[in-house]
């Protein structure tokens, strides 16, 4: 087909459920679906409910465009989210999700032994500890990511990528899987082959390019965490990008040409070809905001800021003692007194607050090894909020720029075309 035809379709498995963005050559969303867990099944650990949403989501999508144009397809999972498999990919019960905890204390202790400082496999949510405990629990012949297994099922290939396959142990410098992870208790033959993000697989399957009337020709392509999809889909593509995300917590991550690993303060890369995807999050960020003030009244009270004049207060906004970046210590206090009369000038001083926890993060990872700071774009919904981005473009001075997709899916579609055009 001419090139111009061609359209690129991104899955993203999130945490509640399915979403589907299809683009073309010029990087235009044509069509979107989304579909809930919940509409479905109670159990959002199974792989049956995660394959009939992914059915539901992509036949709605494929229903807004012609999918004889359909060149590439890339998923996106939850990063962490595993689950065991027999030879034929055929699940052996429920997935362990990205925010189990590890509670085996032993487990733990032997990977912290094994794995190398900088490795993102320590710790209670350590991706790894999740494939141990599936390879004890399961005769398992194949290990694989949330994203690995939809792929496996479009393409038949058990393949991963090397985002999702950070925080079960595999070294994106050397792009392997180290001898210390059998070391530690699961042979490296129970886990998938890793790819570069963005690579192809190979053709969908026949039965299913039949099934969803796709093209046989249509690429399976190698995607991502949806959190590295998320920052794709800002459209930051050079070093020095960088990405902040203002949910519950604030999060920051940016582009660098050399990986950063500080697992001090939480840090570690994902590489994205011949970049690397560093950050950290902070314990600041919405639900501070949200212990003092309804969103209702901080909409109101924004209004009335005069976000080019400082306040005189020196907080450090924390809803509890605790902080993990830029500054890494456990019993960190908040720090929110004097508190003002005006709640006008409270809020402010919330903002200025967090605005120099983000100035001091990139800062920080600045320090650590990367680039500095050159543009920023910003997600999540605290930047919807106006006066908080003056404050915060007046402290990072940097410029600020719009986010070109705010969806996860639209990222992993990039990725699609990425690995499409690869072989094109």
């Amino acid at each position: 087909m001419p090139e111009e035809e061609a359209l690129f379709i991104g899955v993203d498995f999130g945490t509640s459920g399915v979403r589907v963005s299809i683009i073309d050559k010029r990087e235009v969303e044509q069509a979107h679906a989304k579909t809930a867990f919940a509409s479905i099944g109670s159990n959002g650990r199974d792989p049956h409910i995660w394959w009939r949403a992914f059915e539901l989501t992509l036949d709605n999508a494929l229903g807004q465009i012609d999918p004889s144009r359909v060149a590439g397809l890339a998923i996106d999972g939850t990063s962490g989210t595993l689950l065991a498999v027999n030879p034929d990919g055929v699940p052996s019960g429920d997935a362990l999700m990205y925010n189990d905890p590890c509670t085996d204390q032993d487990l733990l202790k032997r990977i912290a032994q094994l794995a190398p400082q900088t490795s993102a496999a320590h710790g209670a949510s350590s991706g790894l500890a999740r494939a141990l405990r599936l390879a004890q629990d399961h005769d398992a012949h194949k290990i694989l990511h949330q994203a690995d297994w939809i792929s496996f099922r479009l393409s038949g290939h058990f393949v991963s990528d090397e985002n999702n396959a950070l925080k079960t142990g595999y070294d994106p410098v050397d792009r392997c899987w180290p001898a210390w992870v059998a070391d530690a208790g699961l042979p490296v033959s129970l886990l998938p082959d890793v790819l570069p993000a963005g690579t192809s697989v190979g053709p969908i399957s026949e039965d299913l390019a039949t099934r969803f009337s796709l093209p046989i020709s249509c690429q399976i392509v190698t995607g991502t965490t949806d959190g590295c999809a998320s920052f794709l889909a800002t459209g930051a593509l050079g070093v020095g990008d960088g990405v902040t995300a203002l949910g519950t917590t604030l999060t920051l991550k940016i582009l660098s040409d050399k990986p950063i690993f500080a697992p001090q303060y939480g840090v570690y890369s994902h590489r994205l070809g011949d970049q690397w995807l560093a950050g950290g999050a902070s314990n600041t960020g919405g639900n501070v905001l949200l212990g003092f003030f309804t969103p209702q009244q901080i909409a109101v009270l924004s209004a009335e800021i005069a976000p080019e004049v400082p306040t005189d207060l020196d907080y450090y906004p924390l809803s509890k003692a605790g902080e993990r970046f830029p500054i890494s210590d456990p019993s960190l206090a908040p720090k929110l007194r004097p508190r003002p009369e005006s709640d006008v000038v409270f809020l402010q001083g919330l903002f200025d607050g967090m605005s120099a926890i983000e100035a001091l993060g990139f800062s920080r990872l600045t320090e650590l090894g990367g680039p500095a700071l050159r543009s920023l774009r910003s997600v999540g919904g605290g930047a919807q909020n106006t006066v908080w981005s003056r404050i915060r473009q007046r402290r990072l001075g940097v410029p600020f720029l719009a986010a070109k997709s705010l969806e996860a899916a639209f990222g992993t579609a990039l990725l699609a075309k990425r690995g499409a055009d690869g072989i094109s």
